[in-house]
């Protein structure tokens, strides 16, 4: 995942779905509006489960050329045929992951609001670094990763920056010009017209 010149949308499944419906709702959401990755991110430990949904997520993101990447399971990115692994715990996991995905592998971190994590993070081998909430409301310790934040890292660091979290058509706008990429997930899912829902926050990305 790369730097470009204006933000880009990074879907992320919802924690729980059935496989067949939700291809159809994801093959939907992928064409309405362009992604440049996806993530596989389900609340279950279940391996059966995982396996089913990674094959249909795979199979209709990769039809689309969008990169798949897993949330938190290294060992499973690979076997699974993924392009690589979210981990969730900062810097903490990346060199293993790094070590055991090798170098084409998408890796990235999460580090909640912690700038030293994310500078971490990219030291020891993570493709980009994510922060957030960017708003109240969202579980969490109440710790929010506010715009300063995002504006030092893009002005000091190279390392591609995501914003997730509490994502309103507001923050969007806010954070466009100080984001590589807006990590979208609940904010649509949660709508009867999850297409729909991804072109308005777009739209909100791409506002000038």
């Amino acid at each position: 995942m790369a730097r470009s010149e204006e933000p880009q949308l990074y879907l992320v499944t919802p924690p729980a779905f059935d496989p067949g419906p939700f291809a159809e709702d994801l093959a939907r959401v992928l064409d309405a509006e362009p992604v440049a990755c996806l993530r596989l991110s389900l609340a279950t430990r279940d391996e059966d489960t995982i396996l089913r949904a990674a094959d249909t997520v795979r199979e209709v993101a990769h039809a689309r050329d969008v990169a798949t990447v897993i949330e938190t399971h290294v060992v499973l990115a690979e076997r699974l045929g993924l392009d690589g692994v979210h981990l969730t715990d900062g810097a903490r996991s990346v060199r293993a992951a790094r070590k055991a995905l090798g170098t084409d592998a998408i890796i990235g971190a999460f580090c909640g609001t912690s700038r030293h994590d994310g500078m971490n993070a990219g030291e020891i081998g993570a493709d980009y670094a994510s922060f957030g909430p960017v708003t109240t409301g969202v579980l969490g310790d109440g710790r929010v990763a506010d715009r300063g934040l995002f504006a030092w890292w893009s002005e000091m660091i190279e390392l591609p920056v995501v914003a997730e979290g509490g994502l309103t058509e507001e923050a969007i706008r806010d954070l466009a010009p100080v984001t590589d990429f807006f990590a979208i997930g609940e904010e649509i899912w949660t709508d009867d017209d999850p297409a729909a829902a991804l072109a308005r926050l777009a739209a909100a990305m791409r506002a000038d």
